[in-house]
């Protein structure tokens, strides 16, 4: 991965993160909602599609079901 590659997926990252966080604050979507999102993003990616990046597909699994155990898009209360 290039080093803009890499620049470009931190910031999707992290907007997308805050989006969640602003989405669920503004009670537009509930917590259950967000964590469905990212439950959803995560499976797409452990049973991912036959296109020789296996390895890239289970990172990504497991960087979002991190963010899910640590909370990062979700302020559980």
């Amino acid at each position: 991965m290039s080093d803009q590659d890499e620049i470009a997926g931190t910031a999707a990252l992290t907007i997308c993160e805050s989006l969640l966080l602003a989405l669920n604050d503004h009670k537009i979507l509930p917590e259950a909602e967000v964590v469905g999102i990212l439950r959803d993003a995560a499976a797409a990616h452990e049973v991912p599609p036959d296109d020789g990046k296996a390895k890239m597909h289970a990172e990504v699994a497991k960087l979002i079901n991190s963010i899910l155990a640590g909370g990062n898009s979700v302020r559980r209360r």
